[in-house]
């Protein structure tokens, strides 16, 4: 018997990538700015943005750091990065409004 998949955020390659491309930064470029450049390859940061690959915590943590939020905002599938990246103050992300959630009321 093999081993149950993990359960996966939805949103994580999402979530990067739109990072990423707020901040204007190549695939390279973001690597240097997370402190990694030296221990992961840069195709690695596409597969994170594909969903093919996931980023080891440490690597998470550097994300939300550069980008100012939590770590719940990349992690939490119902919560969307604020409009502004990096934000000023650690953002605790903006709750979705999701159709589905406004249709149990």
């Amino acid at each position: 018997m093999g081993a149950a998949a993990r359960i996966k955020p939805k949103r994580l390659a999402e979530k990067l990538r739109q990072i990423r491309l707020t901040l204007g930064l190549s695939q390279t470029d973001l690597l240097k700015r997370l402190g990694f450049a030296d221990v992961i390859a840069y195709h690695r940061i596409s597969n994170y943005e594909l969903g093919t690959g996931e980023p080891p915590l440490p690597v998470l943590l550097a994300y939300a750091k550069l980008a100012g939020i939590s770590t719940d905002v990349l992690i939490d599938d119902e919560l969307d990065l604020p409009d502004k990246l990096p934000s000023r103050a650690q953002s605790a992300g903006v709750r979705r409004k999701s159709p589905a959630r406004s249709k149990r009321r």
